[in-house]
């Protein structure tokens, strides 16, 4: 595969849920900080030519001396500022991506993602344009009406948990967000923004493992599952 490939990682969250002092991309986690591992899965992904952080430009100081550099990041790394909402922030990354092939976007709170889950996605979004990680879902879900009663219960079979990396083709993704801006919708993710221009996206099993950090017992279960060697994967 011979393209242009950037890595868009968000990581403006506040992590309101967390409860916690520090910003969840900076807990240790293990012998790092979060972010850290996260970036340390995209180093090792040679297809990929360059990474673009979406952080407060006041936290940039930091991470340039606390993860990029004691962690020996070497890929070309960029920085685009925080947006009012995680759409908006992968929107101003895309800004600064002037030509390309093939964009990577990952939730920098996903340290477990390992350098084969990165590889695969990308290679279905050079077959398909559009390709988004995730599982079957493992428990019954509802639909529930406003007051908190079951309406129905959808098929299992036919549902999965949507994770990061999502990859996409540059032009795809860049119209996709446009379209969403002029018509004022929010996605729940990037592959949704693509969806309502009617392209499919191909689903790529990333594995259960690859969880995203979003309250204390996340790390807990992140840390267990760093210690059987799942970012070996």
């Amino acid at each position: 595969m011979e393209h242009r490939i950037y890595a868009i990682i968000p990581v403006a969250g506040t992590g309101s849920r967390m409860g916690a002092d520090i910003l969840k991309q900076y807990m240790n986690l293990g012998d790092r900080p979060v972010l850290a591992h996260t970036l340390t899965a995209f180093e090792k992904v040679d297809l990929v030519e360059a990474i673009i952080l979406v952080t407060d430009p006041l936290e940039e100081g930091y991470i340039k001396k606390e993860i990029v550099e004691r962690y020996n990041i070497k890929k070309p790394l960029y920085y685009a500022a925080g947006g009012r909402d995680r759409q908006e922030s992968v929107a101003n990354a895309l800004s600064l991506i002037k030509d390309g092939d093939l964009v990577l976007i990952h939730d920098g709170v996903r340290p477990l993602v390992t350098p084969s889950v990165i590889e695969k996605t990308l290679q279905m979004a050079d077959k398909y344009q559009a390709a988004a990680t995730g599982m079957p879902v493992k428990d019954t879900i509802k639909n529930i009406s406003e007051d908190g009663f079951a309406l129905s219960t959808p098929d299992r079979d036919r549902l999965w948990q949507i994770q990061t990396p999502q990859a996409f083709s540059l032009d795809l993704i860049k119209l996709a967000h446009k379209r969403a801006a002029e018509d004022g919708y929010r996605g729940t993710d990037d592959s949704s923004l693509v969806e309502r221009l009617g392209y499919r996206v191909k689903l790529v099993e990333g594995g259960y493992y690859n969880i995203k950090i979003t309250t204390p017992e996340d790390i807990a279960l992140a840390l267990q599952l760093l210690r059987n060697g799942v970012d070996k994967k």
